[in-house]
């Protein structure tokens, strides 16, 4: 009996280490995944803010006087005959006829320019009966360039004179004939109404500017305004001698522009 009660306190005891051994591995384990994380951690790139904190971003305007110094305008001669082939060689007759007039005025081949041309049948439409052809008409347009204004008024009354009535001069426009000039004042006048906003600005909040980071242009007027349609033909009345009078005036060229600039350390 005293055997029996042997054994079995001996398989208590080898019981119990086995469980402190398995406990013991169990806390150093914990131990270990707890130490090794604040180590990983750190091995991880840490990513910096970024911010236009240190940055100064401004639009300026400028503007440039200029007076117009040409004259574009619309030549338009049309032809009604009974045949279309007819028509269209007396709208090209006419045409040249006008053209060959324009060339006392400085007006060069390349500064006339065909923007269109229109054929088609004309009918009478009797009370009782069927539409009955009475002709084709033609219409030829240019469009003219006086490349001195000076000659602009006098280019349009001949060229009308020239080609009788079944010619008209429509879309009268002023023009200049090197914006960029002007817009290159323009733009450094926006330039600096940009820098002294910015200067001021800067100087308000007691810092300095620095280098400029980035121009763009915003927007920019076109160098051509119209003048008026007149859309006059040849009257009885009209005195072939008398060139129509053009007051060129002036023009504002405009140019935006944004500039980014950065605060000066």
């Amino acid at each position: 009996m005293n055997s029996t009660v042997t054994v079995s306190v001996k398989g208590l005891l080898i019981s119990g280490l086995v469980l402190l051994a398995l406990m013991t591995a169990y806390l150093l384990g914990g131990v270990g995944g707890s130490a090794g994380a604040p180590a990983q951690a750190a091995e991880q790139p840490v990513a910096e803010p970024t911010s236009d904190a240190r940055t100064l971003r401004m639009v300026g305007a400028g503007e440039a006087t200029v007076v117009p110094d040409q004259l574009t305008f619309t030549l338009a001669v049309t032809a009604k005959q009974p045949g279309l082939d007819q028509a269209l060689a007396g709208s090209s007759a006419t045409m040249d006829r006008v053209l060959a007039r324009l060339k006392d005025f400085g007006i060069k081949e390349g500064d006339v320019q065909t923007t269109g041309l229109q054929m088609y049948p004309e009918y009478d439409y009797p009370q009782y009966g069927p539409p009955v052809l009475n002709g084709y008409r033609v219409t030829q347009k240019a469009q003219v360039t006086v490349r001195e204004l000076a000659q602009g008024g006098k280019a349009v009354s001949a060229a009308i004179d020239a080609g009788g009535d079944g010619v008209r001069a429509t879309d009268l426009r002023l023009g200049i004939s090197d914006p960029e000039a002007a817009l290159a004042k323009a733009r450094d006048a926006a330039v600096e109404a940009a820098t002294a906003k910015a200067e001021q600005y800067a100087a308000a909040t007691g810092q300095s500017l620095g280098v400029v980071l980035g121009l763009r242009e915003v927007s920019d007027s076109g160098s051509r305004q119209p003048l008026r349609d007149l859309g006059f033909e040849r009257t009885a009345a009209y005195a072939a001698d008398k060139a129509l009078p053009i007051r060129a005036g002036k023009e504002d060229l405009g140019v935006k522009v944004e500039v980014l600039w950065a605060f000066s350390e």
